[in-house]
């Protein structure tokens, strides 16, 4: 990114603990050849790892169970012209082990479309990257640095 572009990198650390403040972020994945995209809520793993919880029935789950996937969660101030995004890219997997769905039925996130089997589904934090939009406009131009 040009130094004077308005945005600043984020580092790991910031990503994910920006993400752990938000609760609704997007899944990009393929289906039928092509990129889509699913708004989901989520919750962070103590790892890191994205959780969504789903309806064990759902294309999405078909379509990500063992597929790289990217997940990107933002927040956007209209009125300050400001915001960031983060964007987590890794493999996702459903949840088999007994135990460890055990432990997200009591911590994970909660499905807000439950289903009558639901399953959850992990993207692992291979690449977390983001950035902020620092500078931002005013109605009059460019926001100076304080």
């Amino acid at each position: 990114m040009d130094a004077n572009d308005g945005f600043r990198e984020l580092d790991r650390q910031e990503c994910l603990g920006l993400l752990a403040k938000v609760s609704v972020g997007r899944i990009v994945y393929t289906r039928r050849a092509l990129p889509a995209v699913l708004p989901v809520n989520f919750r962070l793993d103590r790892d890191g790892a994205v959780l969504v919880r789903m309806s064990a029935s759902s294309d999405l789950v078909s379509a990500v169970d063992g597929a790289v996937v990217a997940f990107e969660a933002d927040e956007v101030d209209t009125a300050r012209h400001a915001g960031w995004s983060v964007v987590v890219t890794g493999a996702a997997a459903v949840v088999t082990d007994p135990a460890e769905h055990a432990r997200l039925l009591r911590s994970g996130p909660l499905s807000w479309a439950p289903a009558p089997r639901e399953v959850f589904v992990r993207i692992d934090p291979e690449l977390v990257t983001g950035r902020a939009l620092v500078g931002g406009r005013t109605p009059y131009g460019v926001r100076l640095p304080s």
